[in-house]
């Protein structure tokens, strides 16, 4: 257990893992894409966010696959270079990306809500725990039509498998991203609560 707490990662090398992925993670794609493509800023419309999910408001569902894309890839790029220094390197850098795309210094800390990250970094540490994700997510979808309690469970079954398959720091990690995801996602877990959350493929 003690060798889960440990940190055998200087700081020097710490820091800089955080701050190069904090610096990654922190690209608005969302913002980027839709301003590119004529479409102005997204933060103005939907829930404000400039994640996939409100790029797809737009009506463009190009963009909002590429904006999901690159979301992930950002925290995958981050926590697989990083690692190269060590997996503390690859925890320090996949938790950095995954902070900055929800708090971008350079949007006044008002990102995204972290979901395509949060898989993109779990890509990055422990590739085959995304199939793990992905089989919740999609028998969620399936039985509930809701992508926002899909992803949610998804958020609560990964942590505890990544634990008990060996994962220990990567299983903390995401633990502490879980617990960060639910947070960001309280306003929908009201409307999903008051029955007012959209379900898949609902209009409006």
């Amino acid at each position: 257990m003690s060798e889960i707490f440990s940190w055998p990662l200087g700081p020097a090398p710490t820091l800089i893992s955080l701050i190069f992925g904090y610096l990654l993670g922190s690209i608005p794609f969302g913002l980027i894409l839709t301003r590119m493509a004529g479409l102005g800023d997204v933060r103005t419309i939907g829930s404000g966010n400039i994640g996939a999910t409100n790029v797809l408001r737009t009506g463009n569902k190009k963009l909002a696959a590429a904006t999901l894309l690159l979301d992930a890839l950002k925290g995958t790029a981050a926590a697989a270079i990083a690692s190269r220094w060590g997996i503390e390197a690859g925890i320090a850098a996949g938790f950095a990306a995954f902070l900055g795309h929800l708090y971008p210094v350079w949007l006044g800390f008002k990102g995204g809500k972290g979901i395509a990250t949060y898989i993109g970094v779990l890509l990055g540490l422990a590739p085959i725990i995304v199939l793990v994700f992905a089989a919740v997510w999609l028998a969620m979808a399936k039985l509930t039509r809701y992508s926002s309690l899909s992803a949610l469970v998804a958020t609560c079954v990964v942590p505890v498998v990544l634990l008990v398959s060996g994962y220990g720091k990567i299983g903390l990690l995401f633990v502490v991203m879980s617990i960060i995801t639910w947070i960001k996602h309280r306003a929908n877990i009201q409307r999903l609560l008051a029955g007012t959350e959209s379900k898949i493929g609902q209009k409006g």
